[in-house]
This record gives C-alpha cells, sequence and structure tokens, in this order.
C-alpha cells in the first residue's frame, strides 16, 4: 500500500488537462549530465493540454472543483506578471465560462509578452496593485473579492500557486500515476516554487524519493512542504527529512542564473526539450549539481518532472537575449569539397 491510498479526496475534481502525460527516455542528456545512458526519464507535465501547459492545471482541476462546489462564477487569484498558475486559471476561466481576475504586483507597461500575453488572448482582466510584498498582494486581492461579492457575483480566491492541500492533491495524484509508468524509480527530480507540486509527490511517493530545487519563491521552503503534506496525509514529514537543494537559488526568484541558462541549452540541444529559466531551467541544474556531487547515483533510475513554464520563457528579456546571441552563423563549405 502507498501513502497515497490513504488520503481522502478533497471534494470535487473538475477536468481540465490530458492525463496521463507521457514519460520520455532521455539517453544524451542523461549522459552529459552523469547518468546511465537509460537512467533518465522525463515527466511531460509541460504537456498537460491546457493554455500551454504545465504543472499548475493539476492544481487546478481540484481548486477549481472547490469553487464550483461554492457556485463561483469568478475566479480570483494572484502571482508575478510572468506566472504560470496565473496563465492557467485564465486558461480554465476561458473553457469553463468563468470570469477571470488576476491581482499583479507594479504597474502596466513594466512587463510585456509570455505568460501576460496569453492572459489577455483567454480573455483575464488584470488589477495591478502597485509596488506591493507577497502579503499586501494577498491583501488586495482579498479587497477585490470583496468588492465583487458586493456587487453581485460570486467570486472565489484561488491560493498564491494553486499551492493549498486542495490543489496538492493533484500531485499526489500525479505520484501515483507515475508509479504505474515508472514502478521502480528511484528519485524525482523537481523545482520546489510555492510547495504544493513537491508535497504531493512526497506523499504519493515518500520523502526519500523526492528531490526538490529551491527556486527561491518561498522564504521558509521545507517548512511549506511539510506543512501541506501534513495537511493532505494527516501526519506529514519533519522539515528536516525532505531533500532538498538550495544551491539553484543565485540573485533570487525571477532572475536568470548561470547554471539554469547552461541547463536550458544543455536539454535543448541534447533532446529538444525546452525548459523555462524560472522554475525547470534551475531544477534541471539542480539535477546536475546533485549527480556530480553525489546525491543522486549515476546508475539510480531518475525521472525529471517537467513541469512546464515556456511561454513565460518569452517574457524573460534576459534568456531571450542569450539563445539568440547562440545562433549559429552559417559557413559555406570549404573550396573543394564538391564531389
Amino acid at each position: 500500500m502507498t501513502v497515497f491510498d490513504s488520503v481522502p479526496t478533497p471534494g470535487r475534481r473538475v477536468t481540465l488537462g490530458s492525463w496521463p502525460t507521457p514519460v520520455e527516455p532521455a539517453p544524451r542528456l542523461a549522459e552529459a549530465i552523469g547518468l546511465a545512458p537509460g537512467g533518465l526519464w522525463l515527466k511531460r507535465d509541460d504537456l498537460g493540454g491546457l493554455g500551454g501547459g504545465g504543472n499548475k492545471i493539476r492544481k487546478l482541476e481540484w481548486t477549481i472543483g472547490a469553487a464550483l462546489t461554492n457556485g463561483a462564477d469568478t475566479l480570483v487569484t494572484t502571482g508575478a506578471p510572468q506566472s504560470n498558475h496565473a496563465r492557467l486559471t485564465a486558461a480554465a476561466g476561458a473553457r469553463l465560462g468563468l470570469r477571470v481576475v488576476l491581482v499583479f504586483p507594479g504597474e502596466p507597461g513594466r512587463s510585456s509578452s509570455g505568460n501576460l500575453a496569453l492572459d489577455g488572448l483567454f480573455g483575464a482582466e488584470i488589477h495591478w496593485a502597485g509596488d506591493v510584498d507577497r502579503g499586501q498582494l494577498a491583501t488586495v486581492a482579498t479587497g477585490i473579492v470583496d468588492e465583487l461579492r458586493g456587487g453581485g457575483a460570486r467570486p472565489e480566491l484561488i491560493p498564491f500557486g494553486g499551492s493549498n492541500a486542495v490543489g496538492a492533491y493533484g500531485y499526489v495524484e500525479a505520484g501515483r500515476e507515475l508509479l504505474v509508468q515508472v514502478p521502480d524509480v528511484d528519485v524525482v527530480v523537481v523545482e520546489l516554487g510555492s510547495g504544493g507540486t513537491m508535497a504531493g509527490l512526497v506523499v504519493a511517493l515518500g520523502a526519500g524519493r523526492v528531490l526538490g530545487v529551491d527556486v527561491g519563491a518561498l522564504p521558509e521552503p521545507a517548512e511549506a512542504v511539510a506543512a501541506l503534506a501534513g495537511r493532505l496525509d494527516g501526519t506529514g514529514v519533519p522539515a528536516h527529512e525532505l531533500r532538498i537543494r538550495g544551491d539553484q537559488v543565485g540573485d533570487g526568484y525571477g532572475h536568470l542564473t548561470g547554471p539554469s541558462a547552461e541547463a536550458l541549452e544543455l536539454t535543448a540541444r541534447s533532446e529538444g526539450i525546452v525548459l523555462d529559466p524560472i522554475y525547470t531551467g534551475r531544477a534541471m541544474a539542480g539535477l546536475a549539481a546533485a549527480v556530480r556531487d553525489g546525491d543522486i547515483a549515476p546508475d539510480a533510475r531518475t525521472v525529471f518532472l517537467h513541469t512546464g513554464g515556456l511561454p513565460g520563457l518569452f517574457g524573460h528579456p534576459d534568456t531571450i537575449s542569450r539563445a539568440e546571441s547562440a545562433l549559429g552563423r552559417y559557413r559555406p563549405a570549404p573550396a573543394g569539397n564538391a564531389s
């Protein structure tokens, strides 16, 4: 029996994605980072089917399910302007015929393209909250919910990143799905952002088989994951027993790091797979570092969870500039080589 079997279903689910997502071998990438050629698999949650894909779809199936149970006709959520969670909330609202209000820090014109362009395409409304921290942003969002309710709407506030226990249940399910696909998996590598994805996997697979790579989104990531896991299974795991790498944060969340940029290029050039600079790029850099320092054995059966984020890449100027500068220049064949 897995831990999953003892976790109660949190409520109503609304199907938004295409499941199961595939698991693909990555032999050239495995060899490049020091794993056995047959030892690395990519779990393609970037191919979830809705709104550009990504891990937030699995969470939204449950958080929006709960919202609909409460009679919601409007979804309100928060994030950064290039938030993958916000993009997919907007896409889910479009599919379900719900009004979506996204509450972002900053002012109009400071961020463009990438996820923000898709938010508009999906018909979301954006409220710019100015220069606020995350706590203040949540307060602004709560005020908007109250305002909407006062106007006769039935709004529901979807948590930052979709990461409450209801949303994290989506990754308990994903862990069960993965065990069917790769039953002998030794370690699953995933980025650690708002905490729900890792928490769900820990509950399904056990703490020893999940390696989270911190991206710098939370001040106390281990405590956040432990708390969410505890709400899922009623017991949880102590924060100090979680496998978390903190060596890929660099200058902080939102900034492109050298190792992340290198991981993007290596993954693209060895497997034709595109990562994003903030989440999966850091996670792949963390995987490579874990193999180098012996945290993951070269012969370990390893799964990298590709949680998506590609649209956000196009809103990250440093990443685009680096990619464009790497374009190869055409060189004609030397004279005399024609047959």
